[in-house]
């Protein structure tokens, strides 16, 4: 995407580069929406340092927001211990708040966040959820919300760890009871517990048509 390229030239093309494609994505680069801080349990931090170890290991690339701090820090250091490429995009007002990793292999620095979301989807294969907040969710749903609409067809996973989305999982079965949610938009959003697992899974996917 050029740099003068909005949000929504972005997703008028993407749309129309990828409508009616309905097969298996071979992931290449991997979108990994995560926190800037740590949380408060240290199996978060090792969650994020093995999926970003893991993404390397497959030979893929790290695709993530560019912070070197919490969660997102964790995740590229990973990646780069293991030898693997990471790729930040980060809007110009959050470079000192989110502390720019330095050692990435790429970093793109953007406009707005509406520029840093078209970015990593255009960049991505796919998309990963770690544990994080109110950020992470607006990426999640926002990413989640393009595939119920056909706007993307990549496939998109929620990590599970030490069960943090319980609660969230949980709401959208009573979505699901009380009418708001589909079975097949419910089916877009693959959910494990094993980073390994849910990688395999996000292989295999293969989008239903929309």
């Amino acid at each position: 995407m050029g740099r003068g390229a909005t949000a929504l030239d972005y997703r008028v093309g993407f749309r129309e580069h990828h409508a009616g494609t309905h097969q298996s994505i071979l992931m290449q680069r991997i979108c990994v929406f995560c926190a800037s801080n740590p949380g408060v349990r240290p199996a978060y931090t090792r969650a994020a340092t093995e999926l970003g170890k893991l993404i390397a290991r497959r030979k893929a690339t790290v695709v993530y927001g560019g912070g070197r701090v919490g969660l997102m820090g964790a995740l590229a250091d990973g990646a780069l211990q293991a030898g693997g490429k990471v790729i930040g995009v980060m809007p110009h007002a959050l470079v000192g708040r989110e502390a720019a990793h330095q050692s990435l292999t790429e970093l793109y620095i953007v406009n707005s966040m509406h520029d840093r979301k078209a970015m990593l989807a255009e960049l991505s294969d796919g998309y990963v959820a770690l544990p994080g907040g109110i950020g992470t969710l607006e990426e999640l749903f926002e990413t989640w919300t393009w595939a119920q609409l056909g706007v993307h067809h990549k496939p998109i996973g929620l990590l599970n760890v030490e069960n943090y989305w319980h609660t969230l999982t949980t709401f959208f079965e009573q979505m699901g009871s009380e009418g708001f949610l589909r079975a097949h938009t419910r089916d877009l959003l693959l959910i494990d517990d094993d980073a390994t697992q849910l990688l395999q899974r996000m292989d295999a996917y293969v989008p239903p048509a929309v």
